[in-house]
């Protein structure tokens, strides 16, 4: 099977996108370049944990309802969030309806509160755990790694929930803490000159 396919402008690209047009849009203009931006790395990691057992289509097509439901994932506002919180979210048929997952939201969210004050920002943390390069496998031939692995163990330690190994290597692939851009996507190069232009964000 190949690792590519065709996309609308006849450019090839990763051969996931072919699953649905607006996988498109998002593989080109967000997956794999590199975040900074603390809420948008909860949002993404959120989200992440939300697709576990479902399609990423599933999750994509609701983006915006999440971002309504919780406050845009400010995790400073959502820390806040009690259980009547839990019932309105409970009752929001724009999400993923799931007692657990809306929960360890709420719960990561003051868990993220907690790591900013250790480590000054989500970023400086996370960025913390980027492999070496010499040691990355093929573009998407694994579902795991031991930096994922390890992420999962540390912030299981701290209190967070739904963070398993394949969920946190989800959330490299997707914020650029690897480049998983299959080889021959066109924008495989275009992710790893803004990964080589990025700015690693360290503890303040």
């Amino acid at each position: 099977m190949s690792s590519t396919v065709q996309g609308p402008d006849g450019e090839l690209r990763c051969s996931w996108c072919s699953a649905a047009p607006e996988f498109f849009e998002y593989h080109d203009n967000e997956w794999g370049y590199p975040v900074d931006d603390d809420n948008r790395l909860f949002e993404k990691l959120c989200l992440e944990s939300f697709q576990s057992g479902l399609s990423w289509r599933t999750i994509l097509a609701k983006r915006d309802n999440f971002r309504a439901a919780f406050s845009n994932f400010d995790f400073n506002v959502v820390a806040n969030y009690n259980e009547s919180d839990i019932e309105r979210l409970l009752e929001n048929k724009g999400i993923v309806r799931h007692r657990g997952k809306i929960e360890a939201v709420i719960n990561n969210a003051r868990r993220a509160r907690e790591l900013v004050q250790q480590e000054g920002s989500l970023a400086a943390y996370f960025w913390r755990f980027e492999p070496d390069e010499n040691s990355l496998l093929e573009p998407q031939t694994a579902s795991t790694s031991e930096e994922s692995i390890a992420m999962s163990k540390a912030l299981k330690k701290k209190g967070w929930k739904f963070v398993g190994p394949t969920t946190l290597y989800a959330f490299m692939q997707a914020m650029g803490l690897i480049n998983d851009h299959s080889e021959g996507c066109v924008f495989r190069e275009k992710v790893e000159l803004a990964r080589k232009n990025f700015k690693r964000p360290r503890r303040v």
